[in-house]
């Protein structure tokens, strides 16, 4: 199972959201984002919001469209977005596919970010991206990974997201690396590229975001 989680980012960041809808996949609308779906005419299965960034009529029209409303008061401990993941981990999917995440607010943006911690923490297996039309984003934790070259996303860029990443080696990449140390605030990963199909990369310490995008 996948579920693809539309929040109420700049819909021009969006990627085409018709090459994402298998048999398989479950679509959630966070705020605006539940808007944006039914616009595009995909009806989702569940939304979550506060819904202050939708007019009455915009409101109205979602609440004839969606037939489960998770709303809440404007002051609260969580995000929209947080909420909507918590529900999405909660039914154990392979892949959780965020859009309309990024740009706009560079506050929510850093959170969104900071969010895909969350099944890091509890170990859950589901990897979680965030997507955007030139940006492609998700976490990892120590271990050896491999990654194989993506139409249209040509550079690949580690970045620390704790203090330290321990040991990392890059292998089949433009910039090899063989067990560097690399710290918050480095910018030594940044803007790599495959030479082959494929390449792997490994750390023992940290946590990564691997971000893959274009220009």
């Amino acid at each position: 199972m996948i579920i693809n989680i539309l929040a109420g980012g700049p819909e021009e960041l969006l990627p085409d959201l018709t090459s994402y809808k298998e048999d398989d996949s479950i679509w959630v609308g966070v705020d605006r984002g539940v808007f944006h779906l039914l616009r595009r005419n995909i009806k989702p299965q569940i939304a979550f919001g506060d819904f202050d960034s939708v007019t009455e009529e915009e409101l109205s029209f979602i609440e004839k469209q969606v037939s489960e409303m998770n709303r809440y008061k404007p002051e609260k401990d969580e995000t929209d977005m947080e909420l909507a993941l918590d529900w999405a981990l909660e039914q154990k999917p392979n892949v959780i596919r965020i859009f309309g995440a990024t740009g706009g607010r560079l506050d929510h943006f850093l959170a969104n970010i900071h969010l895909l911690v969350n099944p890091l923490k509890k170990n859950h297996p589901t990897t979680v991206y965030l997507i955007d039309c030139t940006n492609i984003v998700f976490l990892k934790a120590p271990g050896s990974y491999t990654i194989e070259k993506m139409e249209g996303k040509k550079y690949l860029s580690f970045v620390p997201l704790t203090l330290e990443v321990s040991n990392i080696t890059l292998e089949g990449f433009k910039f090899p690396l063989k067990n560097r140390h690399i710290s918050l605030g480095s910018t030594l990963c940044i803007s790599n590229e495959l030479i082959s199909d494929y390449g792997t990369f490994s750390f023992s310490e940290g946590i990564l975001i691997v971000i893959r995008s274009n220009d």
